[in-house]
Formats: C-alpha cells, sequence, structure tokens
C-alpha cells in the first residue's frame, strides 16, 4: 500500500485494513524500513497513529515520515508477536527496540555427527547440533564440563567416525583411549547405541535433570553389586557421588519448581535490560541478559513481551510456567504467567533481578573503560535538552542552606564537573547579614559572595547553578546575579523537595521531569550533596554553641574536657543527671566534681 499523501491517501488504506491479528510494517519515501509492529486488530492498532496527534516527539516524527504501509494477516496474536520478533532481527528498522545481544558468551554443544563431541564454542552454527546456553559465567560452563568428562569417557577428535571408515579400519587408538578418557569408538571398541545412551544422560545433566540419571545410575550400580561385580559397581557409585555433590551446590530454591521461565526488566530512559533463567528442579541451569534499545519510550510491559518471545523462541524453552515481576502485554495460551510476592519463586524472580542490574552495571563499566567520558557526555547531552540550555553544563554548582529556629544559619556548595563530585571545590558559608530564620535572604547573600568573588579572581564561572528550594529562593538567587551582572550568562534553576519539581526565572509553571530521567538523578544527587554536606557544618556550629553556653562556661572546664562528656554521654542532658561517680570516671575527679556541683547546685 504504497502512496505519497500520507495525510488523505494513507489513512483511507488504514481504513481499508482487516481487523485480525497480524503484522504491520511502516515505509519512508525511499522505501526505507522505518518500524515493525504486532497487533491484536491491525485496522485499530494502525489506526491509532493517525487518529490524534502523538504525544511522544519521536512517534511523532515517525507518523510523519510513514509513506507506505505493509502487513501480513496471522492466525493468531502470539503469531504476530513471533513474527514481529523475527522481522525486527532481519530488517533492523530504525524506530523499532533492538534485543542487544553479547556475542561472546560460550554454549555447549552436542556435535549433529557419528558417537558426537560435546564441548564449549562461542560461534553457533545452523547445522542441526545442539546448543546449551549461552553461560554468562564462564567458570560455570566449565565446572559442568569438567563434571561430564569426570563421569563419561567421550571422544575429542574431530574424525569421521562413519560406520563405513570404522569397518574399513582407518583409524587407530590414540593417548586418550590408553589415559581411560576414551572408549575408542573409532576402532568398534565402543557401540554407537551405547555411545549415545552417554550422550543421553549428558544431555540430562546438562538440561538440570540430575534426578533422571542419578536414578539411572543407582540401577546400573545395585546392577554391578547383584553380579558381584564390585569394581564397576564402586566406579559408578563415585560417579553418583559427584552428581550429587554438583546437585546439592547448583540447587538454589525448592527442588520441586521445575522447567520454570524467569524473566525481569530493570528499565532505563533510553534502555532496559531483560535477564531469563532457566530453572530445572530447583536448579538455575540457563542465564543470560540482554540489553534493549529503546526507540520510542517503549514500557517495560512492551519491553518484557518482546523479549519473553525473543527468548523462548532462540532457546526452544518448552516451560509451561514464567515467573515474571508484572503482567505482560500478552497471555500465552497453556503457560501459567506467576507475579510471586514471597517464598521461593520470588527469592527466583529477585536473583534475575540482581542478574540484570549486575550486568547493566558491567556494560557502564566497560564503556568507561572504553571512553571515561562518554557516560558522562552522553548524561550531559541530555541535561543540556532538558534544561533548556545552550552549552553543555561541564561544571555545576549546587547551593543549601541551613539553621535551628533561626541560630547558627550556615550554607553549603557543592559542584559537580562532568557528573561527578570535585571536593576541592566544596565550600562552606556562614551567613553573616541575615538574622532569623530568613532562606531567602540567606541565598541572595551566598550567591553575591561567591560570584562577586569568583569575578574578582578571574576564575572559571560554572555553567548551572542549582538552588536547593522553589520560587522563592529561585527569585533571590536571581537578584544577586543581576546584580553582578550575570543572569542570562550563567543558567539558574531551582528544585522543589516535595514532588522533585524544577523551576526556571520568569517562568510561574515548573517543570517535571520522569522520575528515571538522568538529568533529574543528577540534579538530585547534587541537592543531597549539598545537604549532607550543609547538615554536617551546621551540627558542628550547634555542637561548638552547645559547648560553649552549656559547660565551657563552667569554671576550671575547657574544650577538651567538654568534647570528652559529649563524647561519652552524647548530650548535655545526660551530662546533667549523671552521678559524680561517672563523671569522674570520663574526666577525674578533680573536674568532675566541677561540673557536678555545676548543674546540682
Amino acid at each position: 500500500m504504497k502512496n505519497s499523501n500520507p495525510s488523505n491517501d494513507l489513512l483511507a488504506l488504514v481504513r481499508s485494513l482487516p481487523e485480525k491479528p497480524g503484522v504491520y510494517r511502516y515505509y519512508d519515501a525511499e522505501g526505507k524500513i522505518l518500524y515493525v509492529g504486532k497487533a491484536k486488530n491491525l485496522k485499530k492498532r494502525v489506526s491509532s497513529y493517525f487518529n490524534k496527534e502523538p504525544e511522544n516527539g519521536k512517534l511523532r516524527v515517525l507518523v510523519k515520515k510513514i509513506r507506505e504501509i505493509k502487513f501480513i494477516v496471522t492466525e493468531t496474536e502470539l503469531d504476530a508477536l513471533l513474527l514481529e520478533n523475527n522481522l525486527i532481527k532481519k530488517l533492523q528498522p530504525r524506530y523499532n527496540i533492538m534485543l542487544k545481544d553479547d556475542k561472546t558468551y560460550p554454549w555447549l554443544c552436542i556435535k549433529n555427527e557419528p558417537f558426537p563431541r560435546v564441548f564449549s564454542t562461542r560461534h553457533v552454527v545452523n547445522d542441526g547440533s545442539e546448543y546449551y546456553g549461552p553461560y554468562a559465567s564462564v567458570r560455570m560452563m566449565n565446572t559442568l564440563l569438567d563434571i561430564i568428562r569426570k563421569l563419561y569417557p567421550l571422544r575429542t577428535c574431530k574424525l569421521n567416525l562413519s560406520s563405513n571408515n570404522i569397518r574399513k579400519g582407518k583409524f587407530k587408538v590414540c593417548l586418550e583411549y590408553h589415559l581411560g578418557n576414551c572408549k575408542a569408538p573409532c576402532v568398534g571398541k565402543q557401540s554407537e547405541a551405547d555411545y549415545l545412551e552417554t550422550v543421553s544422560q549428558i544431555r540430562a545433566i546438562i538440561k538440570g535433570n540430575l534426578g533422571e540419571v542419578i536414578d539411572a545410575l543407582r540401577k546400573v550400580m545395585l546392577a554391578y553389586a547383584e553380579k558381584e561385580d564390585f569394581e564397576n559397581a564402586q566406579m559408578v557409585k563415585e560417579k553418583l557421588t559427584i552428581l550429587e555433590n554438583y546437585k546439592s551446590k547448583s540447587t538454589i530454591v525448592n527442588p520441586r519448581i521445575s522447567n520454570v521461565d524467569v524473566y525481569s526488566v530493570l528499565d532505563g530512559e533510553n534502555n532496559a535490560f531483560v535477564n531469563y533463567l532457566k530453572v530445572m528442579n530447583g536448579s538455575v541451569v540457563q542465564a543470560h541478559t540482554v540489553e534493549v534499545k529503546k526507540k520510542l519510550n517503549e514500557t517495560p510491559e512492551e519491553v518484557l513481551t518482546l523479549a519473553i518471545a525473543d527468548f523462548r523462541q532462540r532457546f526452544g524453552s518448552q516451560a509451561n510456567e514464567i515467573i515474571v515481576p508484572f503482567r505482560p502485554e500478552m497471555v500465552w495460551e497453556g503457560i501459567k504467567v506467576t507475579v510471586p510476592q514471597r517464598g521461593d519463586k520470588k527469592q527466583l524472580l529477585e536473583l534475575s533481578q540482581r542478574n540484570a542490574k549486575y550486568f547493566s552495571m558491567e556494560r557502564q563499566r566497560q564503556e568507561e573503560l572504553v571512553d571515561p567520558d562518554r557516560h558522562s557526555r552522553r548524561v550531559l547531552e541530555k541535561m543540556k535538552k532538558d534544561l533548556r540550555m545552550d552549552v553543555l553544563p561541564e561544571t555545576i554548582e549546587c547551593f543549601d542552606n541551613s539553621n535551628f529556629q533561626g541560630d547558627y544559619p550556615v550554607a553549603s556548595m557543592v559542584q559537580f564537573v562532568k557528573t561527578r563530585p570535585n571536593k576541592k571545590a566544596y565550600r562552606h558559608f556562614i551567613i553573616k547579614t541575615v538574622s532569623g530564620p530568613d532562606d531567602f535572604a540567606s541565598m541572595e547573600e551566598i550567591i553575591w559572595r561567591r560570584y562577586s568573588r569568583l569575578l574578582n579572581d578571574n576564575k572559571p564561572l560554572p555553567q548551572l547553578i542549582v538552588v536547593d528550594g522553589g520560587k522563592g529562593q529561585l527569585s533571590a538567587a536571581v537578584k544577586s546575579l543581576k546584580k553582578l551582572n550575570l543572569f542570562g550568562k550563567v543558567s539558574v534553576i531551582g528544585i522543589a523537595k516535595k514532588l522533585e519539581e524544577l523551576y526556571f526565572p520568569g517562568d510561574p509553571l515548573p517543570l517535571y521531569l520522569d522520575k528515571k530521567s538522568e538529568t533529574l538523578r543528577v540534579i538530585q544527587q547534587l541537592r543531597d550533596e549539598a545537604h549532607r554536606f550543609g547538615i554536617t557544618h551546621h551540627r558542628k556550629r550547634r555542637l561548638q554553641g552547645t559547648l560553649k553556653s552549656a559547660l565551657t562556661d563552667i569554671s576550671g572546664i575547657g574544650d577538651s574536657t567538654a568534647k570528652k562528656l559529649l563524647q561519652e554521654l552524647k548530650s548535655v542532658k545526660r551530662i546533667k543527671t549523671a552521678s559524680e561517680t561517672e563523671l569522674t570516671s570520663i574526666i577525674g575527679a578533680s573536674k568532675a566534681a566541677l561540673v557536678y556541683r555545676h548543674f546540682h547546685s
């Protein structure tokens, strides 16, 4: 369905779409794919793009670019979801979320060949071989391989062990046979049926069905014992011990939880991380995390739905239950969806969430190692856009006031450079010109003092000033900046604590940023750091004032003695009620007598 006038003709084409499940594709004027989507009802879903002006900016741009719509009708919504997932991978549309897979994770391969080899690989080849994984933990995979090699003698050579080649006697036994690591199927010393039985047990171990293998080995051991073949019985017993030890270490929850998939989402502003765990008999036998690049502000529900479809298809999962943090957009027929609130399943969900979090942290660390300023540059670009600035806010200074019922008024200033604290530049201010609890006048004073000094010393100014407070504090800061002829040269905003509102000079309406916004997160960190730094200084001043007024006024008692008493008894009230014996144990008899008489005269 192609047309050059999207405003009129495309709408007519949309009205002709069938009210069936399916997948739709949007193309631009040059025929490039823009977007692939699924729908329970194609007509309703596609119409929703054109019925009203989209709120999301990227979505508005997408709709303006659409010149052609193609669609495929499917039998069910699930078929549409799977087809959508395949088309996104194949066509890689610009406006679709992308599952960024880490190709470096290893897999366990059971090779599609006579007498199959079992080995690890980082390259999945579509040759009919079985692949299990990927394994986020290489140690876990190697442990599993070691156990398999201890339990079962397998070939490691790459020879073509066809029945014809073996019958012609083309091969000779190698060192692995003499070491007991292989039973030499290459020369007919092990039948293919016996070898495949071994592979079947290995397959069960990899899948986590350890109980089946243990039961089978226990029967073999008893059969050997009945025949009084104690040597072979002992060998099987040793294998059982290895398997039971592995099972006890790998079982992390209730063993009755079996054939279950666990999914969790760590949602961010521009991306999300989805973790997948495969649980068999209470053991996690498979774990994988992918990064999802969001394009159109997709919700966590949309991200989770697409990820579940992708994981189930990729790993061939037949799990009849999925554990998730919330219900996804789609309901899979015959699959139980569990959103656990407590118990073993809740523990599994929390484990999945931790895996997603660790993966995101590791990704961020890798980015910072490759390009230390990459993350901060991206955040600064976002802040510049969100806060309507002309330059990047590489240096930001934040101010906060503290006082106690008007007494001991102080203020603090912290500085972030490229989104990181620059503690050398932190400053404390003792309010000098304001009497009583007047936060607005205090803010006006400290802004004047800070930037008049920078101007006098010819030092660089910040690109952004943040004041802790709403319109009043912001207006006070602006008043000082105008006096210094800096207003308009340095951006200034206020942040109000209650609803995290951002105020701009001259704008009566606040800006509300998304709670997950990186811009808001940096501003909150600034505000919290300024508050912490200010409170520490304020407490110190109050303590000094308390010492002076309550203890150091006692004749013969100095600062060091007063500090000792406060360190031990924590407050002046406790010092007043303490016995003379208790005071003596802290500061000695003579000084204790002075303090005790002062409070009990």
